[in-house]
């Protein structure tokens, strides 16, 4: 087994057991054990439980910060008006494909991304935003510009409005989907359920400032 394959079979591990337990209740000697390698591994590659978590979210977010940025830079540089439509499009897709060509659920990374939010990972926040938050500002700054008259504090809420219905729809896609079968005897596959969403999230970030 070369060295890359060790990497890839231990972030592989470790993003299944982490989007399925959490960070806290996945020990490193459980993902070594998927693995097939022994804990020396993992401190070599990558040093602690922490350098793997940040790891895990490298794996997944570097390609897509290679798909998403030439499509905000060529938005930036045009004098047509924005859509918010499109920029969620660009966001989601970017995601989606990111996981599919790595060979991930694509489900697993949206948990995963629920999970930076709800359980204790100051180091994994701070990471994200030192290595990230450029990118992540030129997007929400293109956001922010196609609904000009939300103050700062709404267009926040919104977003995270927007947030928190990809992670749910996304993350517990599976489950959702076996309920609209069960109870309608109908079938959405993930590209139809998207096409859906993503007017939804729109809908969440439009509208006037409340008076």
């Amino acid at each position: 087994m070369t060295q890359q394959d060790t990497v890839e079979r231990i972030l592989h591990s470790a993003t299944v057991l982490f989007s399925e337990r959490g960070f806290a209740e996945t020990s490193l000697r459980t993902i070594t054990g998927m693995a097939g390698v022994n804990l020396a591994a993992v401190n070599y590659h990558f040093g602690s439980k922490k350098g793997l978590i940040q790891a895990v979210f490298s794996r997944f977010l570097d390609p897509v910060l290679v798909k998403l940025t030439p499509e905000l830079e060529q938005l930036e540089a045009s004098d047509a008006k924005l859509d918010k439509t499109e920029l969620i499009r660009l966001s989601l897709s970017a995601m989606i494909d990111s996981s599919k060509e790595l060979g991930e659920d694509p489900q697993r990374f949206m948990r995963l991304l629920g999970l930076a939010y709800t359980q204790t990972q100051e180091h994994l926040r701070h990471f994200l935003v030192g290595r990230y938050g450029e990118g992540l500002q030129r997007l929400l700054s293109l956001m922010h510009k196609s609904q000009p008259k939300l103050s700062s504090v709404e267009f926040y809420w919104r977003l995270y409005f927007m947030l928190g219905a990809a992670v749910f729809t996304l993350s517990s896609f599976d489950a959702i989907r076996a309920i609209l079968q069960e109870d309608f005897q109908q079938d959405t596959e993930l590209d139809e359920a998207l096409a859906m969403l993503v007017p939804a999230m729109a809908g969440l970030l439009d509208g006037q400032q409340r008076d």
